[in-house]
């Protein structure tokens, strides 16, 4: 698909009282083009809106709608530590996330040209480190209460796919003691995750978190029943080449022609879980699967390259 001109706009401010403040969020969207399929886009802990152009331009260039809020934890909010909100920061992400489908009206109606071009049937959640956790609640994933095991059903069934992005594994002895102490929402389940999802990581990503070493960032995959793809990309940091942002100081793995594989996977892989074609996923996996000199390795399971 050929590349189209992109209007973005920002900040579009939902009313939310009950949360303390107003949610802001971005739109981007191709200015032509019609049945355009969403994605919402959930970024790392700290960051806001403004990260992740690498993969919402190239979404947004090539027939997405990008809808990307700024969540509480996002360090342009400046929230206390000691806020009454911080520990259920988690929650209020998944919150956050479905009040934007809840306001798809207002959304659509505030992109100039936007409105009559959107296809709601067609909604993924795609997200990066705890943006893929927010991301992957809302595709079935369970965060467990440490002490009694269980957790709440939070999934939302407008959201038919997902793109889960250096996401965080098991909890429990999978955790360093510091993370096991600080952060007791990495405790996932993801036995009921069903919903088709492409998992990535990089085999450098050797997070602060965990005990396991990169091999953490695949339980989203190993762990989930149903149709999952897992992308491992050689030599990836928890960047993954540089999709936080353009010369991000978040980067401390910069490779342009590894984000540049993710763009074209993901966007493939998008299409084909929406099940608007099949036919460049099919080509993207063949294409690496043959490169001489392959940035990485996709396998599949639960379907026909799921």
């Amino acid at each position: 698909m050929t590349a189209t001109p992109v209007i973005s706009v920002k900040p579009l401010v939902l009313a939310a009282p009950e949360r303390g403040e107003d949610l802001r969020i971005k739109v981007s969207a191709p200015t032509t083009g019609g049945d355009l399929p969403i994605v919402l886009f959930s970024h790392g802990f700290g960051s806001s809106f403004d990260g992740y152009g690498p993969l919402a331009d190239y979404w947004a260039a090539h027939g997405f709608v990008v809808i990307q809020p700024t969540y509480l934890d996002s360090r342009t909010v400046g929230l206390a530590e000691d806020d009454p909100r911080t520990p259920t920061i988690w929650r209020q992400r998944v919150a956050d996330a479905k009040h934007v489908l809840d306001q798809l009206d207002l959304v659509e109606a505030s992109v100039p040209g936007l409105s009559g071009r959107v296809d709601r049937s067609r909604i993924a959640a795609a997200g990066h480190s705890f943006g893929g956790q927010t991301s992957g609640i809302l595709l079935g994933l369970r965060v467990l209460d440490p002490e009694s095991g269980q957790g709440d059903d939070l999934s939302d069934p407008r959201v038919r796919a997902g793109v889960l992005l250096a996401t965080a594994g098991r909890g429990g002895a999978d955790l360093t003691p510091f993370a096991a102490e600080h952060y007791p929402f990495l405790n996932p389940s993801f036995e009921h995750m069903r919903a088709p999802a492409l998992v990535v990581l990089g085999d450098r990503d050797d997070s602060p978190l965990s005990v396991r070493g990169p091999e953490w960032c695949a339980d989203p995959y190993v762990l989930s029943p149903g149709e999952k793809s897992l992308l491992t990309l050689w030599g990836a940091e928890h960047s993954l080449g540089g999709i936080p942002g353009y010369e991000s100081t978040e980067t401390t793995d910069e490779n342009p022609e590894r984000v540049a594989l993710l763009q074209r996977l993901t966007w493939a892989y998008l299409r084909r879980a929406l099940e608007i074609e099949d036919a460049p996923w099919t080509a993207a996996q063949k294409a690496l699967a043959e490169s001489a000199n392959p940035l990485g390795r996709i396998e599949s399971k639960g379907g026909s390259g799921a």
